[in-house]
């Protein structure tokens, strides 16, 4: 049978991040996907020989602006222990607040986004109605929408009081409602069914033996979440990762749901938790990064990681990231063979990729 091979991206009017697909096709069924990348590379990591380690917190925020928080906070949480500052308690809580708000407002993005490729425009404005309150809150809490800038080494800058965090709670009360809402909405209905169920499924062995991390691994099974490793305030949290079984689109999807619910959840633990006291510790007397470390964290897409060393300079030595995209494409490579032309941008979209982060 004739093979064609038909370009997938960068510029695709599903996906916003240009992520390009060479697919090599028989009979509108997919034999084999090659990826191509390196459209939007800036050289990020390149910053830190002329940015000293507190100006770097900038740049690592403008490596993904969806989940800036989350990218500060494992770069902080490495230069401190590189530093040997300890964190106050409540900086902990504050830094698993602001994470998880990040969190919610990256899912409900991609659900946005997953609603309006199947062409359900109007449920993609109601997602996003929903995640307009979330960064509502974001500007309240810290001055700004998007990339907040509120992580430093050795704490946060703001510290919100009593009468703020009431509301927030108050508008979490909100979005849970809607969510669940939208939730029934979209997961009963025939079409989005028809079009995710069995679609780009991905086997536990596989999802583990490829190193596929973030919602991608759970929903096939894999309880893995790098939350469970106690950093910042979640090991006071008892948290528990969500899982699915079905390794599909639609279990991928779900674990975003769910998700998106847990993070209200925790939000409200860590709120009604909060101790008293300072948010920021002193670090001017610590020096200059000494020695090498690597951290990770857990992004909206998976597991982040930062590997960072220091010559006892103001400029760190090397820094170096591995975001979660990068983790998940060779898993997306193993979901498209066998599946039609037409199911490739859903099975795409379903890992959630982020193709500036990948290539800063």
């Amino acid at each position: 049978m004739r093979k064609t091979v038909i370009p997938f991206g960068p510029q695709h009017p599903v996906l916003p991040e240009p992520i390009h697909l060479k697919l090599t096709v028989e009979d509108e069924r997919i034999t084999e996907v090659i990826p191509a990348l390196g459209y939007v590379h800036r050289g990020l990591e390149r910053l830190a020989d002329v940015r000293d380690f507190h100006q770097m917190i900038q740049v690592v925020e403008r490596v993904c602006g969806i989940c800036s928080v989350i990218h500060a906070l494992c770069y902080c949480q490495g230069v401190e222990e590189l530093m040997g500052v300890e964190v106050p308690p409540r900086a902990r809580f504050l830094r698993v607040m602001w994470s998880e708000l990040h969190r919610i407002q990256s899912h409900l993005l991609w659900l946005g986004l997953f609603a309006d490729s199947f062409g359900f425009e109007s449920l993609f404005m109601q997602f996003w109605r929903v995640r307009e309150r979330i960064m509502d809150i974001s500007e309240a809490t810290t001055g700004n929408r998007v990339i907040v800038s509120v992580n430093v080494v050795g704490g946060v800058r703001r510290n919100p009081d009593a009468e703020q965090l009431r509301w927030l709670l108050t508008q979490l009360d909100w979005v849970e409602e809607e969510v669940q809402r939208l939730e029934a909405t979209m997961l009963e209905d025939y079409t989005v069914k028809k079009r995710t169920v069995g679609k780009g499924v991905l086997t536990s062995e596989k999802a583990y033996e490829l190193g596929a991390v973030g919602p991608v691994l759970r929903a096939s099974g894999v309880a893995q979440d790098t939350r469970q490793t106690n950093y910042a305030a979640y090991g006071e949290l008892h948290f528990e990762p969500v899982v699915e079984t079905d390794g599909d689109c639609y279990a991928r999807s779900k674990v975003r749901f769910r998700e998106t619910l847990a993070s209200v959840d925790l939000i409200r633990r860590a709120i009604n938790r909060l101790p008293d006291g300072e948010v920021r510790a002193k670090v001017k007397s610590k020096g200059n990064p000494q020695g090498e470390t690597v951290n990770r964290v857990e992004q909206p897409r998976g597991e982040l990681l930062y590997y960072l060393k220091g010559k006892g300079e103001k400029n760190l030595d090397r820094v170096r990231i591995r975001t979660p995209t990068f983790a998940n494409i060779p898993p997306l490579l193993v979901m498209l063979p066998g599946m039609y032309l037409s199911d490739v941008p859903v099975v795409t979209l379903s890992i959630d990729p982020c193709i500036s982060c990948t290539e800063r």
